[in-house]
């Protein structure tokens, strides 16, 4: 989706999703070298996670209260930039070098049999792999700190 009057975030106009979404393009960059970073789009009261042509694929968030979790900013931003990617650049991403697929975002150490979010979320937030088909689930990497991750022997 594209509107005619979607403008690029102001800087520092939304520091939170702003601080989220530089620690999720460390792993934007960090799986997909050659793509521009995503960036903060804005349209009306509105903000998007956006590919660099300025389209994205995602409901439209808002900035987090002061007292909220930062993991909460940081978890809407990185969700966010998984629907765009897989809607706009049509990939999944980020994907698990040892099983091939794609991760979902989760809170650290939750299993396959975890049916949804705490309460106050303020889990640290990891990129969860669900494993091949021996069902080998894992945290891959927190967000953030997927370089690691990836270059591991």
């Amino acid at each position: 989706m594209k509107p005619f009057d979607l403008q690029r975030a102001e800087p520092g106009r939304h520091p939170r999703l702003e601080a989220a979404l530089a620690t999720v393009n460390r792993d934007f960059a960090a799986a997909l070298p050659d793509q521009p970073p995503l960036a903060l789009m804005v349209w009306e009261e509105q903000v998007y996670v956006a590919v660099s042509d300025g389209s994205w694929h995602h409901d439209g968030l808002q900035e987090p209260d002061a007292d909220a979790p930062d993991d909460l900013a940081l978890g809407l931003v990185a969700d966010a930039a998984q629907e765009t990617v897989a809607d706009r650049l049509r990939r999944a991403w980020p994907v698990c070098p040892s099983h091939g697929t794609g991760t979902h975002l989760r809170p650290e150490g939750t299993t396959a049999d975890w049916e949804g979010w705490g309460e106050d979320g303020s889990e640290r937030l990891v990129w969860w792999c669900g494993g091949g088909a021996a069902g080998d689930c894992h945290d891959l990497a927190a967000v953030g700190e997927l370089t690691g991750a990836l270059t591991r022997p």
